[in-house]
């Protein structure tokens, strides 16, 4: 140690203490473990974004239509019905479930919604042996009880809308699709930090114009992962979320609607069942200044065995998107509970609409097609890059 000058110690921190009193190059040190922490999150970034890249090149190109669904349905699917009585007097929906029923002689009721803009309602039943997911759906004239036109999307959007949800597998479709959300948010984190250095050396948005095709495509794949990472991390978010609906309902089913099945020995039949519309204006008694949006019977996904669950939905644009259910009894037609949604049954019902820019009016749509296009062309230029570095001669 002897000739060796000292610093002052309170000029060292502790390792630049012991580097200097050892002779080691911190620098030197430092710069390697840059190099190596460097290195591992690229190989995150080139391995999450390469594994996932085909799988959201799908969602985002089916993603974009998905976005106009509305507007392109109507363009589509132009309608010019009209209710038989307009202006007469509407059936009860008792009279509604009656006449549907009577079509599918035997069949179990499921489901009932109402269209928001024509006096129809929808009402969903199934044959009691038949598989999981096959229903009968009637839309019926609430005027007439006649049969009315089925307002459904256009094949091609129900098309695009299943292969974005879980590519006709069902829930492990889903789940598959989730994990590559997964892998998205994990490249863009990595990306993230990969480019925090690299802003170091440029000005934020500089594209070299000037240098070769691989690098002007770098500099355009990091300025639009730049821009568009909070968009991103927003929709990867709420997408994988969206592909959790079937356990998160089936876990709520389980827990907070459980104890409410505690004092019942055994389903409530059809036949033995307390009149619909009664218990609709008990739901509605329960839940004033509130808006009817649809009934799941006695055994159906978002009922219990022995409840009608009516559902209803506020009038704000937030409170639009979040559903509370009434329980009413489904033998004595009495309120057994006001059931308010868990956090992770709203986070759900808030997911669905953020997740393609539904509800913010035309215009949030047209900026959430724009961010798409751009994530098409970051996804696309980073399998550019990858590819044109494998060319590259050693």
């Amino acid at each position: 140690m002897g000739g060796r000058r000292r610093l002052p110690r309170r000029q060292l921190s502790d390792a630049g203490r012991a580097a200097h009193l050892h002779g080691v190059d911190l620098g030197g040190v430092l710069s390697r473990m840059k190099t190596r922490t460097i290195r591992r999150w690229s190989w995150v970034h080139r391995w999450s974004s390469l594994v996932s890249t085909l799988f959201l090149l799908m969602l985002c190109v089916t993603g974009l239509p998905l976005v106009f669904t509305h507007e392109i349905n109507e363009v589509l699917l132009r309608d010019a019905w009209a209710p038989a009585n307009p202006d007469g007097g509407k059936l009860d929906l008792d009279q509604v479930l009656s006449v549907a029923l009577s079509r599918h002689p035997g069949d179990i009721p499921a489901f009932m919604s109402f269209d928001e803009d024509r006096p129809v309602v929808n009402v969903t039943s199934r044959a009691p042996d038949a598989p999981a997911g096959q229903y009968h759906f009637q839309p019926i004239d609430q005027t007439s009880g006649d049969p009315a036109p089925l307002v459904a999307g256009h094949p091609l959007m129900e098309f695009l809308l299943q292969l974005h949800t879980d590519m006709f597998l069902g829930l492990p479709g889903a789940l598959f699709l989730g994990a590559m959300g997964l892998l998205l948010i994990v490249a863009i984190v990595s990306g993230v930090v990969l480019y925090a250095p690299f802003m170091r050396r440029l000005p934020f948005g500089t594209v070299r114009l000037d240098k070769a095709a691989r690098t002007r495509w770098l500099d355009y794949h990091n300025l639009l992962g730049a821009v568009t990472v909070a968009w991103v991390l927003v929709v990867g978010t709420t997408g994988v979320v969206n592909t959790l609906a079937t356990p998160i309902i089936a876990y709520w089913k389980d827990t907070a609607l459980r104890e409410l099945t505690l004092a019942y020995d055994e389903p409530v039949p059809p036949t033995e069942r307390s009149s619909l519309d009664a218990a609709i204006q008990r739901a509605r008694a329960a839940l004033p200044g509130m808006t009817l949006q649809f009934v799941a019977f006695p055994g159906s996904t978002y009922s219990t065995d022995h409840h009608y669950a009516v559902f209803f939905h506020g009038e704000t644009p937030l409170t639009a998107r979040m559903t509370t259910p009434a329980l009413i009894d489904a033998r004595t037609g009495q309120l057994a509970a006001v059931a308010p949604m868990p956090w992770y049954v709203k986070t759900l019902s808030l997911s669905q609409p953020l997740h393609f820019g539904d509800y913010g009016g035309l215009a949030l749509k047209i900026v959430w097609a724009l961010l798409d296009l751009a994530a098409i062309i970051i996804l696309g230029s980073g399998v550019y890059l990858w590819l044109a570095k494998r060319k590259r001669p050693a």
